[in-house]
């Protein structure tokens, strides 16, 4: 089946990299459960020879999310942090990355505890002033890594800026669009070199995978990464990349609801009397809401708002109804975080002050129910 070059995102999402099963005419991409294929002759297969190095289900997600994401190449992995660890593959002992300071929290961890022992440097700055970043660039800087809108407070990075920082200094600009999706931001169009997902998130959207893909938009990156996938072995299991298949097919549908979502969620929680500030893109209250409504197409589901204390977010928390205690994001069913307790527990309690992430901070991750049934649950948890 061959899209047409004039093709549009939505159909991107659905049909590339799908082809009809030569053998039955199945719409969709089998699972090709397998560990090993059976070759005709010695030196002579069908393209596949050992399931860590090739697998037609996760071949045809890799060239979905390539795409979808505008890239030369993907490659997927067993998790968002495999992802991102098979990027820092690249680096060698002494090399310099600068970071967006309010970083995932597995990403410092990974980045501040892993890596650090085997010489590479990292530097934290704010990557939403780019005034920072170029008086943080080395001789050794090798690498720009940019988490755009941040979690979970939602700082935006300008990407073209940050592209052209990057091409001036001669380093690899790696962004992780997690938050956004492909639906609401493609870095690779703004110049972006690699672009990171944990596909567990909204790419997959139900919350019943983990996994994660690297898109590079260089071919030499491209080889580097397919030749890391199978050396290392963090592969995607097929069932998993069939999973997240599925969820491709309805992402822009999935994401017209979670940006609908959040942009309610948040307007009510401005108006609130026990919310001190809301963070979301889609404010006009919001410092970078003129930035968010250029580069992004809708502002997503992702929001955090803020309430006079700790005890006063455990009680919002642990009163919500339809709303789930949990961590993670991005599926269809809303979730509501607390970071400092959950997803940012691995940051020093100094160094989310610094964010701006407060223990007063509650993250909510907006589904795709009726939003006025997320405002009344909300509502009740607040009073």
């Amino acid at each position: 089946m061959k899209l047409p070059e004039s093709a549009r995102f939505s159909t991107i999402c659905i049909h590339a990299g799908q082809e009809p099963d030569p053998s039955t005419g199945a719409i969709i991409t089998p699972i090709f459960q397998t560990s090993t294929y059976v070759q005709e002759e010695l030196g002579k297969h069908k393209g596949y020879e050992y399931a860590r190095t090739q697998n037609p289900t996760r071949f045809a997600l890799e060239q979905n999310l390539a795409a979808i994401e505008g890239g030369q190449a993907a490659y997927a992995f067993a998790s968002g942090m495999a992802a991102i660890d098979a990027i820092t593959t690249m680096l060698k002992s002494g090399d310099h990355v600068i970071v967006t300071d309010n970083t995932y929290g597995g990403t410092f961890r990974l980045f501040d505890k892993v890596l650090t022992k085997y010489g590479l440097e990292f530097s934290y700055v704010d990557t939403s002033r780019l005034e920072l970043v170029e008086q943080a660039i080395r001789p050794q800087t090798r690498m720009l890594f940019v988490e755009t809108p941040t979690n979970p407070v939602l700082r935006l990075t300008d990407l073209a800026s940050a592209a052209a920082v990057a091409k001036t200094a001669d380093i690899r600009l790696v962004v992780d669009n997690t938050f956004a999706s492909p639906c609401l931001q493609r870095p690779i169009e703004f110049g972006a070199d690699l672009v990171v997902h944990s596909t567990t998130k909204y790419l997959n959207g139900h919350s019943d995978s983990i996994g994660g893909i690297v898109v590079a938009a260089r071919q030499d990156d491209a080889d580097w990464l397919k030749f890391i996938q199978n050396a290392a072995g963090a592969i995607l299991s097929p069932f998993d990349s069939w999973l997240v298949l599925r969820g491709t097919k309805t992402l822009a549908v999935r994401m017209a609801q979670h940006n609908l979502n959040g942009q309610a969620l948040a307007e009510y929680l401005e108006g609130h009397p026990k919310v001190r500030r809301v963070l979301y893109p889609g404010l006009a209250s919001h410092p970078q809401h003129d930035l968010a409504k250029r580069q992004m197409k809708g502002f997503g589901g992702m929001l955090s708002f803020e309430v006079d204390s700790f005890e006063d977010a455990r009680r919002v928390c642990n009163s919500v109804r339809l709303m789930a205690l949990a961590e993670s994001l991005g599926g269809v069913e809303t979730l509501m975080t607390h970071p400092a307790s959950m997803t940012h527990a691995s940051v020093p309690p100094e160094r989310r002050a610094e964010i701006g992430l407060s223990d007063s901070l509650v993250r909510i991750s907006a589904g795709i129910e009726d939003p006025q049934d997320l405002i009344d649950d909300l509502g009740q948890a607040l009073g």
